[in-house]
């Protein structure tokens, strides 16, 4: 059984190298045309992911759109890797002159106010490309990812990410994933959490698109503990290249009263902040997984 897995994980590793090959030699347009395209065939063999998909679809408000606003979200989602896929060290910089965003005077203050920030995404468009905001304003970036479970991939993943300025903790569950970050925003850095899914099933409960569920709590109490600003990001897909990041304003959290009203506080206009950029373009939320218990009690 484990020389199976290890097998299985060295597949994985190799096809995703091999894609990286593949889609790195292209220009980046017709990469991007090639994500799409193999997100298209996602769509038809999709299975429970397309209709996890169009059930998302319809809890965002699309209706009757709800089948064509998912068949483009798989075509996003394709996008998104043949971007990350494509990135190269010496791509990075010209990939992040064309980036625009709305609500910039937002980090610098927190910047130049040496507070610290936190930025709080969806899964939506090409999140980490989010990174490159930080970067040009000259502030540490630290990410907290999802620890898989081939360390090369794992490792490989980290690399690709360090080319757009994001250093990685990986969650692991430990109180020193805590202690990294919080050291972070003592520098006066910026700590990014992707919040609009609960892995660890530990979250906090919230009404999310009209429905119970939890989310991670992490930036909202790393907010409280350190004081920072919580700030909403969406990195948005622009029509051919280049992204359009929106920065919406800090979070109103609680400074005082016991911790788990101030947290479940603080969630509620997590949640809603992450509604307001999901519906700006629902078709790019990449969220294919069950994400409240009524999915999973699904056949």
């Amino acid at each position: 059984m484990a020389t199976t897995r290890r097998l299985k994980r060295t597949a994985v590793y190799l096809t995703f190298r091999l894609a990286a090959g593949v889609v790195g030699i292209l220009p980046e347009r017709l990469a991007i045309q090639l994500g799409r395209l193999a997100g298209r065939i996602a769509w038809i063999v999709g299975g429970d992911r397309r209709r996890m998909a169009i059930r998302h679809m319809q809890r965002v408000g699309e209706g009757e759109g709800a089948e064509q606003q998912a068949r483009r979200m798989f075509m996003a989602y394709g996008r998104y890797w043949a971007e990350a896929l494509w990135m190269r060290p010496r791509r990075a910089h010209s990939a992040g002159q064309r980036v625009t965003v709305d609500g910039l005077d937002r980090v610098t203050a927190a910047r130049d106010a040496g507070t610290g920030m936190v930025f709080a995404l969806p899964h939506i468009g090409n999140w980490e490309v989010a990174g490159t905001v930080a970067v040009q304003e000259g502030i540490e970036l630290v990410a907290v990812a999802e620890k898989l479970g081939s360390r090369r991939l794992v490792e490989w993943f980290v690399k690709l990410r360090k080319m757009l300025g994001i250093d990685i903790v990986l969650a692991d569950g430990s109180r020193d994933v805590f202690r990294k970050l919080f050291g972070v925003i003592d520098r006066g850095g910026a700590v990014a959490l992707v919040t609009d899914r609960d892995l660890s099933g530990r979250g906090v409960e919230v009404e999310f698109f009209g429905e119970k569920t939890t989310l991670p709590s992490g930036a909202i109490t790393i907010g409280i503990r350190t004081g920072a600003p919580v700030l909403p990001v969406g990195s948005f897909f622009q029509d051919g290249r280049g992204h359009f990041i929106v920065v919406g304003p800090p979070l109103d959290i609680p400074t005082e009263g016991p911790m788990d009203l101030r947290i479940a506080t603080g969630m509620a206009a997590l949640a809603s902040a992450l509604e307001d950029l999901v519906r700006r373009a629902p078709d790019q939320w990449h969220l294919l997984q069950a994400n409240w218990p009524s999915d999973r009690k699904l056949p």
